[in-house]
């Protein structure tokens, strides 16, 4: 061939070996891009392949650092399941031995006052109590009869009441009982009978402790004696008429009072 028609089969024999050259240098350098060939290409060429092979068809050959294609580009968040540790809860134990007791806490304020509770049932009848003892004690009595005696001991009588506290003093039996102990105080009044003698005591219990006396006389006259005891409970203080040898009387008359006897506590024996 000469001519025109022997350049340009040369210039495209040239062409072809420089491209094949560029191509066999890219695969052989590591890390080179390679472009895609056109699409209309490759999909003749895998058709041809498919058609003409007699082998099957591998897998392809993809570089491990390319993604799947499956798989996006971008990469996707994958939530992580939680586990709620307070729902795993075991079987309960045994119970432990007790502890040692801990030091004493310091005494809270006082709290407010709470309200007042339902009503209680009735309780049942309690034991009888002891016998009510006063802190007072106090009589004053006198006779308006006059009184002979000369034929034994004879206990003075009033019939007359002006104090009589608590009924301390028994006016059937004319004596004083004593139910508050302490220190007491005792006056006798009497009007002595002319030409007759006078002789009494005061009693306590059955010891004579005070004597009244007057001498049979012309005429008569106002005599009178007073003093304290010490009394317990239950002693008896009262007047008593002396058995002698004359008569011995005691004076009054039904509109006046000529005798009296009084007495009353001065400071019991409860009290310091």
């Amino acid at each position: 061939m000469t001519g025109p028609l022997a350049s340009g089969a040369f210039l495209l024999i040239c062409l072809l070996s420089q491209a094949h050259c560029n191509e066999r240098n890219t695969e052989e350098r590591p890390g080179a891009p390679t472009q895609a060939p056109p699409q209309h290409h490759t999909a003749r060429a895998g058709n041809d392949y498919e058609k003409y092979s007699k082998r099957p068809r591998g897998p392809e050959c993809v570089h491990c650092c390319d993604p799947p294609e499956h798989f996006s580009a971008s990469p996707t968040y994958q939530p992580v399941p939680q586990i709620n540790i307070t729902i795993l809860k075991g079987e309960k134990g045994d119970r432990g031995e007790r502890g040692p007791q801990g030091k004493l806490g310091k005494s809270g304020s006082t709290g407010s006052k709470g309200q007042m509770g339902l009503k209680g049932q009735k309780g049942n009848i309690g034991a009888p109590g002891e016998r009510y003892k006063t802190n007072y004690a106090a009589f004053s009595v006198g006779r308006r009869k006059p009184l002979h005696s000369n034929d034994y001991y004879q206990t003075l009588i009033f019939d007359t009441e002006y104090v009589n506290l608590y009924g301390h003093f028994n006016m059937f039996m004319g004596k004083f009982y004593c139910y508050v102990p302490g220190i007491y105080f005792f006056s006798l009044n009497v009007h002595t009978w002319n030409q007759k003698e006078t002789y009494l005591h005061i009693m306590r219990n059955e010891a004579e402790l005070a004597i009244l006396y007057a001498q049979a006389s012309e005429r008569s006259i106002m005599q009178s004696q007073s003093l304290m005891l010490e009394l317990q409970d239950q002693d008896e203080v009262w007047v008593r008429l002396f058995k002698g040898e004359r008569d011995n009387a005691v004076f009054s008359d039904e509109f006046d009072t000529y005798v009296t006897f009084s007495g009353y506590l001065v400071k019991p024996s409860s009290e310091p």
